[in-house]
């Protein structure tokens, strides 16, 4: 609205004089001065440093981290929690993938506000300093836990770990409420994509994934039809679990968003991101083929 306001004040200021000069020279202070400069506006805040634009960006993508952190922290708890496996051994594969992945979340917005340098405004600095301090120490507590936790202390041990990330909330005021009253870091904010409400980061819904983002999974040959395995080479669709019999060895798989599980003969076996390879000990094998939160398309063979 300021850079508006200015355009409308020297657009009028043109037509004055104008006007008065096709008069005949009625404004005398017109007619005497025709050749000074105009008078110009100092820099408005509508105006910041592009350095400052992108610090109040760079703030608030780290502030929207910590925020999904909490949402996806709080959401696995009640997975772990509310599972009706009643084995446990499906909670404790949970508990196992939130405790190997969460650290090094953590871990990345610590390193991306210890990266971010200073904004040349005092209380957002101190602002950044504060939050820093917080995310790091949540980190480093985060990181001496060990990700190994035995069946019966699963959930106590997420528990503990969500609470750690329940607590990583922006110190007050945080930077919308600076921005109300700090001007200059107002236009900053204003200006900054991250900031805008409902802002997401690129890549958050298929990063991780094997199959592309927006794709669907590949279709698998035997579908969920996982009888087709008992000779040991099939290809299936697992979407959530499956008790798989493939060359005598009983598989049981879990697929969760982020993870792929196998259970067998009292050994667990897990693997995150794209892909991954599962020996069983008899010749037999289990390959990802692709895997996204609609489920996984495994492949079994013999060797």
């Amino acid at each position: 609205m300021g850079r508006s306001r200015g355009v409308a004040v020297v657009v009028a200021g043109l037509v004055l004089a104008v006007g008065g000069c096709g008069e005949g020279g009625t404004d005398e202070k017109v007619a005497k001065t025709p050749g000074e400069p105009k008078p110009t506006r100092s820099p408005s805040s509508s105006s910041p440093p592009a350095e400052l634009v992108e610090w109040a960006g760079d703030m608030c993508e780290s502030t929207v981290a910590l925020e999904n952190l909490r949402k996806e922290s709080a959401a696995d708890l009640r997975e772990i929690r509310n599972s009706d496996d009643k084995t446990g051994m499906l909670a404790h594969a949970r508990a196992l993938s939130y405790l190997a992945t969460t650290p090094a979340d953590v871990e990345t917005v610590a390193g991306d506000l210890e990266a971010l340098g200073p904004s040349g405004v005092p209380a957002a600095d101190r602002l950044r300093d504060a939050l820093r301090k917080k995310v790091r120490g949540v980190a480093n507590e985060l990181e001496a836990q060990s990700p190994a936790v035995g069946l019966e202390y699963a959930e106590s041990t997420v528990a503990d770990a969500d609470k750690r990330v329940q607590s990583l909330t922006p110190p007050e005021p945080d930077l919308p409420a600076l921005a109300k009253k700090v001007p200059r870091l107002a236009a900053a904010y204003e200006q900054a994509e991250q900031c805008a409400p409902g802002w997401k980061p690129d890549g958050s819904s298929g990063e991780g994934d094997s199959a592309a983002p927006g794709r669907p999974l590949p279709k698998a040959a035997d579908g969920k039809n996982y009888a087709a395995c008992s000779d040991g080479a099939c290809e299936v669709l697992v979407t959530s679990t499956a008790d798989i019999t493939a060359k005598g060895t009983k598989v049981h798989v879990i697929v969760a968003d982020d993870s792929i599980t196998f259970q067998s003969g009292g050994g667990v076996m897990q693997f995150g991101g794209g892909g991954g390879e599962a020996g069983f000990g008899n010749g037999l094998k289990a390959t990802v083929v692709a895997h996204d939160k609609d489920g996984a398309v495994l492949k079994f063979s013999r060797s």
